[in-house]
């Protein structure tokens, strides 16, 4: 059975991407029913509908983010998607009772160290160079009201080697990503089919 997953992006919407192309090539079992940018500066938004994905934008440039969250909130709830996949989501997702353990998100460290608000992108790989890690990776776990809290699903290691620059961590973490999120996703889909 398929399982109708909803995604959230804030970036350049390359997790979106990469689930679609587990989607396309049969190793992820689901069918992207909803996507929501937070802001229609989202540089992701023309390069997932260039691949057919109707986009829906959270907020107007004029409008605050408040007003974005209480649509993205009524379109969820409208959908009611089997699973939400926070792809670089960067906004707090108000969980309704139906939600519980069907919102996920991925990232990128080891949590929960480097995790939190403004902890995202390359200020986590800036970290991890700066406290002289030797290991670092990817995090998935289920969403609950705090950033990059709740029960872990899986993570992913690689090696912090000297020399790294953040940008070659970041290369590293997101290869252990596009593998990380498709099979936590397919995981959580089995569990709620039991």
């Amino acid at each position: 059975m398929t399982t109708d997953i909803a995604v959230l992006f804030s970036g350049g919407g390359r997790t979106v991407l990469n689930l679609l192309d587990c989607i396309e090539q049969g190793t992820l079992d689901a069918n992207i029913t909803l996507a929501i940018a937070s802001r229609p500066e989202c540089s992701g938004i023309q390069r997932l509908a260039d691949y057919g994905l109707d986009i829906a934008v959270a907020r107007s440039a004029e409008e605050s983010s408040s007003d974005g969250d209480q649509r993205v909130e009524a379109w969820l709830d409208g959908a009611r998607p089997d699973l939400i996949c926070l792809c670089g989501y960067l906004r707090l997702v108000t969980i309704e009772p139906w939600m519980e353990h069907r919102i996920l998100n991925i990232h990128p460290s080891l949590l929960p160290h480097y995790g939190g608000k403004g902890m995202f992108g390359m200020r986590v790989h800036n970290a991890v160079i700066e406290q002289g890690e030797h290991e670092t990776g990817c995090t998935v776990h289920f969403v609950d009201e705090e950033y990059d809290h709740g029960p872990t699903i899986l993570q992913r290691t690689c090696s912090v080697n000297t020399g790294d620059t953040p940008q070659m961590i970041a290369n590293r973490v997101f290869e252990l990503e596009c593998e990380a999120y498709p099979t936590a996703i397919q995981m959580v889909a089995e569990q709620l089919r039991v």
